[in-house]
């Protein structure tokens, strides 16, 4: 069985980023962007995903928390996009449904190689910590462009912004669970191509 396991380094004169990632060995989970906000969403994706991740980035905070959100999620993107390599023998769909309390989350993917994101969060707080909420709809958009799936994501329900992020990361990590489950049939295309 291939591993499905990279390493990544992305440095610009915003950011800087290592990242470790895999998809087959649940545990191991190391986040510090400076941003405590975003090692919250980040640690609960991996953790809930089943994956292993460490990943580092120093950026320019002093600036605001932009770059350092994007440039983590498009090094994620790619590197779960690394590591699904041709993408057959996949599942493919993932669908699932997270709660925190009060609040409900509902996430879709499809791992076929056509990228989009709708993201409704409806978050009513400028700020989460440090990380403003316009931040995390981005988050999971850029996720999703760089790791070349298909992504709708909504907060159902909700009264506490927290809540609401933290479910939609957790609905994401549960769909993206089970849409990266190997299976022995075959690329789920009936075109043949993903």
């Amino acid at each position: 069985m291939i591993s499905r396991s990279c390493s990544l380094e992305r440095t610009t004169r915003e950011t800087s980023i290592t990242l470790d990632l895999n998809l087959d060995v649940a545990g191991e989970r190391a986040v510090d962007t400076g941003i405590g906000m975003l090692d919250h969403l980040l640690d609960a994706l991996a953790l809930h995903a089943g994956w292993s991740l460490s990943l580092r980035c120093r950026g320019d905070l002093q600036v605001d928390d932009h770059h350092t959100v994007e440039d983590c999620a498009l090094v994620l993107g790619q590197a779960l996009d690394t590591c699904l390599g041709d993408r057959t023998e996949l599942v493919r769909f993932g669908q699932a449904y997270a709660p925190l309390d009060e609040a409900l989350a509902r996430s879709v993917v499809d791992l076929a190689t056509r990228p989009h994101a709708t993201v409704v969060l409806g978050l009513a707080r400028e700020q989460l910590g440090a990380m403003a909420c316009e931040n995390i709809t981005h988050l999971l958009q850029s996720l999703a462009m760089a790791g070349r799936f298909c992504l709708h994501v909504d907060t159902l329900r909700g009264d506490n912004d927290h809540h609401r992020a933290e479910a939609a990361v957790k609905s994401l990590a549960l769909a993206l669970r089970r849409a990266t489950t190997r299976q022995t049939t075959g690329l789920a295309s009936t075109k043949g191509v993903l």
